[in-house]
């Protein structure tokens, strides 16, 4: 069974900086892309950052130059600096990662979200 743990959120002030973390733990054989998605109330869930097993990175442009998404593979584990925090970013942010078991198929799966609050 995989398990996908966020941990760092919190309230900031406007302009402040948060880090979130997610650890993928369980039988894992391989992890594919990763990816940061929020939800703010009364919206659809969107897409924050994706990075693959490389290292290549994709960034919504609301983001962009604000923040970071790294990983950390032997930990199986990625990250999102989030710098510059503005009001409009606050929501839950769920973090993804597409697994492999060791055969042909993979499969994605959810963190359990946390929320992020910025105050003006």
């Amino acid at each position: 069974q995989v398990q996908l743990v966020e941990s760092g959120g919190g309230l900031v002030q406007a302009g402040g900086s948060l880090r979130l973390s997610c650890a993928a733990s369980g039988s894992i054989f391989s992890i594919d892309a990763m990816g940061w998605y929020r939800q703010a109330p009364g919206k659809q869930r969107e897409r924050v950052a994706t990075i693959t097993s490389g290292g290549s990175t994709t960034y919504a442009d609301s983001v962009k130059g604000r923040f970071t998404i790294s990983r950390d593979n032997a930990k199986n584990t990625q990250y999102l600096q989030m710098n510059s925090l503005k009001p409009e970013d606050t929501a839950v942010y769920y973090c993804n990662a597409i697994i492999g078991f060791g055969g042909s198929q993979r499969f994605s799966y959810w963190g359990q979200g946390t929320q992020v609050t910025v105050s003006s």
